[in-house]
């Protein structure tokens, strides 16, 4: 059935502007120029990022929280990750996430390190200053207290800052703490946390390559390695690099899923991983419209054939994405044919003009 091109546009500005407050001018009087196509029309503000009052008020709601919890937990950095840090995310009233980083202690990729500095061979990879970087990270003191129960102590002090201070809070997730701030209408999940540098981020003076290990309190554990700033800078760098292009792509991808009456269960990490893949002197200097060629080509690559399937990778490039996981391609199959019926209605939209 043909999709309904006004409604979906309409669904899209109801997500991004939910408190109907008026666009850019400049958005506006582009998008005049396409209103002769319902298709056009939704196509550019699927791709459309969420104005920069909306993004503000969730910066202002995570930046409360960050005051709170600054009064009581010493030894802690603070870190915005997640879509609002590259301005991929799509919902005026998107939610935040706040790291509370402990800087006690870190831990590091001792035993990576180690292969690097006993095998000759693998060593002459790397610059002499880089090799002293590893060596110095190998003589550095061990931390002499308790790390988990740094991060335990972090969880009950913030739990009960935060308890106290917001009316709705929810402590009862493992990994983060949820509060709603009803003055600026926005949601912050609290995520304790402890750095974690690999050999990538102890080379380059770690930085943005920094990882970060999340702290899971019901099994007082730390969890996988994950490198969130990296990804948040690549993307950046990327679409700047594009003219904005593929935060576009991302946008798109992100309203198809959420408009399709399927559930399609890909998250942002994955659609992220899916966009950044693509070649970027594929479309670097596309029209709007014609990103959705690209996007359908992409993903009718990964889903017919294996070998870019198993190639595609996070945007830090540390995790494969569908390598082995059959049902996230046939998740992947669903947005792609979403994506195809809107690819073959712009075609014909084309050949009308």
């Amino acid at each position: 059935m043909a999709k309904n091109y006004k409604i979906l546009a309409q669904n899209v500005r109801s997500r991004l502007n939910p408190e109907g407050l008026l666009f850019k001018k400049a958005f506006t009087d582009e998008l005049s120029t396409v209103a002769y196509s319902d298709i056009l029309v939704y196509i550019r503000t699927a791709m459309k990022g969420v104005p920069a009052v909306y993004t503000q008020r969730s910066m202002d709601a995570g930046e409360k929280v960050k005051g709170h919890l600054k009064r009581e937990l010493t030894d802690v950095t603070y870190k915005y990750q997640g879509s609002v840090m590259t301005n991929t995310h799509i919902k005026g009233a998107s939610d935040i996430d706040l790291l509370a980083i402990c800087d006690k202690f870190y831990h590091w990729d001792w035993a990576e390190v180690g292969q690097i500095l006993n095998n000759p061979s693998r060593k002459q990879n790397y610059y002499s200053s880089q090799v002293e970087k590893l060596e110095r990270e190998t003589k550095m003191s061990k931390y002499q207290g308790n790390s988990i129960q740094d991060l335990h102590n972090n969880r009950l002090i913030s739990e009960k800052v935060l308890s106290d201070t917001y009316q709705i809070c929810d402590i009862l997730k493992p990994k983060a703490i949820k509060i709603k701030n009803l003055n600026l209408n926005r949601e912050v999940d609290t995520v304790i946390a402890n750095w974690y540098d690999s050999v990538s981020s102890i080379i380059s003076d770690k930085g943005n390559n920094r990882g970060i290990q999340v702290y899971n309190k019901d099994t007082n554990s730390r969890g996988e390695v994950g490198f969130p700033f990296l990804s948040i800078s690549r993307i950046n760098s990327r679409s700047s690099s594009t003219n904005g292009r593929l935060k576009r792509m991302i946008r798109f991808l992100k309203n198809i899923k959420e408009d399709s009456d399927n559930n399609i269960k890909l998250n942002s990490f994955e659609i992220n991983a899916i966009c950044y893949d693509i070649e970027p002197n594929t479309y670097v200097n596309l029209n709007f419209y014609d990103l959705v060629s690209i996007i359908y080509k992409q993903l009718k690559s990964i889903v017919t054939n294996e070998i870019h399937a198993n190639r595609i990778v996070s945007v830090d490039g540390t995790e494969t994405i569908f390598r082995g996981e059959p049902e996230k391609v046939n998740n992947l199959r669903l947005i792609l044919a979403e994506v195809e019926s809107i690819y073959f209605d712009l075609i014909l939209q084309k050949k009308a003009i």
